[in-house]
């Protein structure tokens, strides 16, 4: 009777009141809260923003998330980190053509970081976590930059490290490093944090863990520091003068090409008016002029009055012109570099070979037919591949050339320079996206590369920003948006190569096999733990 009583005359002690069962729905929708307002804390970090410090507490919280979770809640936590990130960082994608291929790529980019998440909350068991954590993200990255069609690297956390103090580990293991070196630093402080919380509760903190949670941020940034010495713009095989030429268009997004004429007759006539302010001692003149991506969407080869101007351009101007141009050849179209001698005319050219899935070419082109005619019809015909390295002579100096989107692939930029190249080029087009953050995105890999490779990096944009790049990341000059301008600097040649230059691939590999060590060790433990009745 008792027992009764005590239920009928205390039911708050038996049964849940209204109240409280809100208030534990609420508090479980606290990770999932958490993990997509990190991944937007993660796109604050990137460019044009220099706030690349906010990654760390980014990776913090994604640890604190994910640690210890079931395979299935990280599997959602890091579909909702994906989401937040991704969303913000890609809006570009739909400036023009609507937010359907921009939503449909997120979607299917954010099923990688949720892979992701899976490993990370497996190995998150393991002693010094944060290790193989770091590694599980950047193979992830990996495998992200080769599928699906060729890849996307887009989002990878090295270009959001342009102005940060991890910057040398580029010039250590390329952008594999750089990001491992963030995320670690990351996914440290947060189990740094834990093992303080822990400890003022109870002594038990094993010196093991302590020892690798403080190893974690204190490792990479001392990397960082001592990779500086890899950092140099000094001059290896003496210097050049280059101009870089930005003709702007006649209007921007997918329209910009409607006058084609148009925008080629810009950039000659930008072109004419360096050389007039070479001729009234303005500025000193260039050894050679690059243009940008799409300058001269009339083939050259095919018409003559677009040759005419072109030739002109390098006449007036006295030196050899590198022509972004489309061209067809033998049944391809291709998007190329011509360059252009004011002497002998076209003398070398370069067909980019890193073609941009859904705006050079088009997959599944019946799929996507059948969802939107409209979106076959931007993309009438496929652009072909190129298959051999870019890099002109130019009065006696190795010129590489990475053509705008071939700038987020690794191999890309790195082949030119095991070609030779001195400096690298990186001629782009970013019209079709208007005035987005696209641009600092690409501009920010652009820095990321030269510190990778120790190069000079021109940046050459039909509407901007155009920019010069020196080998230790700094921009010297730069242009606005949507305005005709040129740009003329003497730059350091380097023939020297970077660690992360003659490593290439490695450093990718050991961290995906360190990944995947990881991931079985954790698989491992959790099946043997089942076998003996553990937890």
């Amino acid at each position: 009777m008792t027992v009764t009583a005590t239920s009928v005359d205390q039911p708050d002690q038996l049964q849940p009141s209204a109240s409280g069962t809100r208030g534990a729905r609420l508090l479980r929708l606290v990770p999932a809260l958490a993990s997509a307002l990190c991944g937007v804390l993660l796109y604050v970090s990137f460019p044009p923003r220099p706030l690349w410090w906010l990654a760390l507490p980014a990776f913090a919280g994604f640890g604190w998330v994910l640690r210890g979770r079931s395979w299935k809640a990280a599997l959602g936590l890091g579909y909702l980190f994906g989401l937040g990130f991704l969303l913000p960082l890609l809006v570009w994608t739909g400036v023009e053509v609507g937010p359907g291929p921009w939503l449909a790529l997120v979607a299917i980019e954010a099923v990688f970081i949720a892979l992701v998440g899976v490993g990370i909350a497996a190995v998150s068991r393991l002693p010094a976590w944060p290790v193989w954590a770091a590694a599980v993200w950047i193979a992830g990255e990996a495998v992200r930059a080769r599928a699906p069609f060729n890849g996307f690297p887009w989002g990878k956390i090295a270009f959001g490290q342009a102005d940060g103090v991890f910057l040398p580990l580029a010039a250590v293991g390329g952008t594999p490093v750089l990001g491992f070196g963030v995320v670690l630093c990351g996914f440290g402080l947060y189990e740094a944090g834990r093992l303080l919380a822990e400890k003022r509760r109870s002594a038990a903190v094993r010196r093991g863990a302590a020892a690798a949670a403080l190893l974690s941020v204190a490792v990479p940034v001392a990397g960082a520091v001592a990779a500086r010495a890899l950092v140099s713009d000094k001059a290896e095989d003496g210097t050049r003068t280059v101009a870089v030429i930005q003709g702007n268009v006649p209007r921007s997004g997918l329209e910009f090409s409607a006058q084609r004429r148009a925008v080629l007759d810009y950039h000659v006539r930008e072109t004419l008016r360096l050389a007039a302010d070479i001729r009234a001692g303005k500025v000193a003149r260039p050894d050679y002029v690059l243009w940008p991506e799409n300058s001269s969407d009339i083939d050259p080869f095919a018409n003559p009055d677009a040759a005419a101007v072109i030739d002109e351009a390098a006449k007036a101007v006295g030196v050899p012109v590198s022509v972004g141009a489309v061209v067809e050849r033998d049944g391809k179209l291709l998007n190329e570099q011509v360059l252009w001698d004011p002497a002998k005319g076209p003398t070398q050219t370069y067909d980019k070979r890193q073609i941009q899935p859904f705006g050079e070419y088009l997959p599944l082109r019946g799929i996507v037919g059948a969802i939107n005619k409209n979106w076959t019809g931007m993309v009438r015909q496929d652009f072909s591949r190129g298959s051999k390295p870019g890099v002109f002579d130019m009065d006696g100096a190795k010129v590489g050339l990475a053509t705008c989107y071939e700038a987020a692939f690794d191999w890309a930029v790195r082949d030119t320079v095991t070609h030779g190249a001195e400096m690298i080029s990186v001629p782009s087009n970013n019209a079709t996206f208007d005035r987005s953050e696209m641009t600092y995105q690409q501009l920010a890999m652009s820095r990321i590369r030269a510190v990778e490779h120790s190069r000079t990096v021109t940046v050459p944009v039909t509407s901007g920003v155009s920019a010069i790049i020196m080998p230790d990341g700094r921009i010297t000059q730069r242009t606005g948006m949507f305005v005709p301008a040129y740009l003329v600097q003497k730059v350091p040649l380097r023939t020297s190569e970077t660690p992360a230059t003659e490593l290439g691939v490695l450093p990718e590999i050991a961290l995906v096999l360190v990944a995947a060590g990881g991931v079985g060790w954790a698989i491992g433990s959790g099946l043997r733990a089942r076998r003996t009745g553990g937890a």
